[in-house]
Order: structure tokens, then sequence, then C-alpha cells
């Protein structure tokens, strides 16, 4: 695989940085934490066409995939950016899946939410593992994990009309959202996706914050409220939570970068004892250190470039393994250049605690940094398990394995 840049992604690099370069997006997060709002940006990503980045070009979008939208997102992260792109891009991405299997409501939304002019978010649903099943995020003191909202229909054709029961908390970009995509699970046809108006009887959206005031999270819940039934099923769904995830290594990508080059400069600018900080070897360890895991999760965002666009069966693992190291470069590097600049680092005059807080919420959606741990554990046990059992050759009641004979069970 070719690790390097195309022209077209450096170009989007680049002007992603321009874009971004033109608001004070991290002074927004300062005045959000004192009770303000953070920078409204959807204008400029309007202009800059990120929110047809996966829509095809026949319905107004770009075209791209995972890899092109992560771009973005890093230098989001990089900048402090809450944009609305966490909830808006795996949406569009579940509406094109369902406009190419024919869905007429599907592909008529595509169009606006392709130029900007309607913004989309989606409830997103962990695919099930072992005996677990498709849950969504709770928020309840009865467990972090809750039942997918139910639907009811009189039929299971796309574009039918259900009735949609449930609730979930802690997704993004919901407060202000013009359509939102709501995975259901309907009798005789399992999961499903829905098109929900938020405008419709029966829809709460309540807007939560939780330590970054730059990205509000939301959370809905649905009383017999009336949506469109879509074409798009648990394929589409799985592809858009693990989207949601590489979306999210990507923009802990951008923090961990972004305290990597603002350590680097301390070090180099602050003095002590008549030279550099920057030349005493316990600092620069610590700076190499937030380096290394800069540059693996860097390395594992190109996994997820080329399981999504060479491997789906990889996808899995790829966006877990990116989510996982990304998240601890993150927590690590926001932790270790408040350590460098030393006490302002800890103070809110200072950028740095801004950036902390964005890594330790980050680092708690979408099932959390240690759930993405946890799936990667499961993936690697589960093959070494196979692999054991494919070198194992049964010869009646005995196993030959690695040259040695072992009674079978």
């Amino acid at each position: 695989m070719n690790l390097a840049l195309s022209d077209e992604q450096q170009m989007l690099r680049e002007a992603a940085i321009n874009v971004l370069a033109r608001h004070d997006t991290v002074g927004g997060a300062r005045a959000a934490r004192d009770g303000g709002e953070p920078v409204e940006i959807w204008p400029a990503a309007r202009e800059a066409g990120w929110p047809g980045l996966l829509i095809d070009e026949r319905h107004g979008g770009a075209g791209l995939d995972f890899f092109d939208a992560m771009l973005v997102l890093e230098q989001c992260g990089k900048r402090l950016a809450g944009i609305g792109l966490l909830g808006h891009l795996p949406a569009t991405l579940v509406l094109a899946r369902a406009a190419a299997d024919g869905g007429e409501r599907a592909a008529a939304e595509l169009p606006a939410l392709a130029s900007g002019e309607r913004r989309a978010a989606i409830v997103l649903a962990r695919p099930p593992a072992d005996e677990d099943d498709w849950a969504v995020e709770a928020g309840s003191s009865q467990g972090r994990w809750g039942d997918v909202p139910r639907a009811v229909a009189d039929g299971g054709d796309a574009d039918a009309s259900v009735r949609v029961s449930g609730a979930a908390a802690f997704q993004a970009d919901l407060d202000g959202a013009d359509l939102i995509v709501v995975p259901v699970l309907l009798e005789g046809a399992g999961l499903r996706a829905a098109l929900v108006d938020p405008a419709v009887a029966g829809v709460s959206i309540e807007r939560q914050l939780r330590g970054d005031a730059s990205r509000p999270l939301g959370s809905i819940e649905l009383d017999g409220t009336e949506a469109v039934l879509l074409s798009a099923g648990a394929e589409a769904l799985t592809e858009a939570w693990h989207l949601g995830q590489a979306l999210l290594a990507a923009d802990a990508l951008g923090v961990a970068e972004a305290m990597l080059e603002m350590g680097v400069a301390y070090a180099k600018d602050r003095h002590a004892f008549g030279r550099p900080i920057g030349s005493y070897q316990a600092i620069k360890h610590q700076l190499v250190e937030i380096l290394r895991r800069v540059d693996s999760a860097r390395s594992l965002c190109f996994y997820v470039a080329l399981a999504a666009e060479q491997q789906p069966h990889e996808l899995a693992l790829a966006a877990a393994c990116a989510r996982f190291a990304a998240e601890e470069a993150a927590d690590y590097g926001t932790r270790t250049c408040i350590a460098v600049h030393g006490g302002i680092g800890a103070t809110w005059e200072h950028d740095a605690p801004y950036y902390w807080r964005r890594a330790q919420l980050s680092r708690q959606l979408l099932g959390g940094a240690t759930g993405a741990g946890e799936r990667v554990a499961a993936e690697v046990i589960a093959r070494a398990r196979d692999s054991e059992l494919a070198d194992a050759v049964p010869v009646g009641d005995v196993v030959i394995k690695d040259g040695l004979a072992e009674v079978s069970a």
C-alpha cells in the first residue's frame, strides 16, 4: 500500500488547514466553557464541500471515501473545531447506501445534505459480538448500553411509514439536525435504518454538555414517532459505526499532533539554567513518546483506509485498532504537554487543558477507547484460536498438533 497522500488528498488536507485557520476555534472552546457558544463552522464547511464528502457525484457530493473524511476530521481535532461532521457523515453514508438500493426518499434527501443546506445526524448502534446484540448508548444508571429502538409498521418495504419508540444518549450533533437516521428493530425484518424528522410529534432531543463544550452531544427519546423506513439495514449501519470509530480516531490523532507541536515549540523556547528545557533528557523522552504514539496512530489510520477500500472484512479490526491507538496518543499527549509546560500548562489561560478535555470526552464516546481495545483483543484471540484449530489434524480420537499427539476431548 502506498502510504503517501495523493495530490487530491494533499489539496483536501491543505484546504482543511486553511479553512479552519480563519476561525478562532480554540478561543471558541474557551468561550463555551464560560457559557458561550463554540465558533460556528458549518457555513465554512458548506463552502468547502465537506458535507457531501461521502455522497456520490450524481447526488451532488464529492464521491470520496473514509480516508478523505478522516483527513478533514484530523484537522478539526488539531484546531478543536466542532463542525457537525461526526454526526452528519455517517448519516449520509447510510442514506447513500439506501439510495443505491433504490430508496427514493433517501435519494431525494441527498442533494440538500451534500450541499450542506440541510444537516443530518445519526444514532450509532454497536454491532453485536458473541452473545451481545445490537445496542445504543443508554446514558442511564441501569447500564451503559440499551436496546435499539423498536419500530412498528404494516409492512417492511422501503419508504414505508413506521412508528418508532426508544431512546439513546450521548450522540453527536443531534441538536440542530434537520434529519436523524435511527437504527430500528422491525419485527420480521430485523435491523433497519429509519429516517426521523426531529420536528414531528413524539421526538424529544436534549442537549448534553460533557467536559468539551466544543463538541455538544444530545440524547433523543422517541415515543411512537412517525418515521420513514429505509432500505439500508445491518450492513450499512455496521459500516456507519466503523466510520464513526474512524472519524473519532482521526480527530484524536489531530489532538495528539497539536500537543506534539505545542510541546516541542515550548521546549525550544523555554530556558532553564541557561539552556532550552528541550535539551534535557527527561523532556526529550516525553516528547519523543508523543511522536511515537502519533506515528503509530497515523499508520493505523492508513490501515482503515486500506480496509475500507480493498479489504472490507478487515474494517472492523482496522477501525478499532486506529481508535484505540489514537485515543491513547491523545490522552498521553495532552497530559504530557501540560506537564512540559509546568504550572502555566494547568491553567485555563493556556490552550492545553482544552485539548485535554477534548481527549477525555472523545475516549468515552461510541463505546470508548476501552471498548475499542476489547474488540481488538477479542479479534486477535479469535484469530489465534482459529489458527490453532487449523493447525490441529484430527486422527480418530487423537489430535496431532505441532508434532505432538493429544487425546481429543
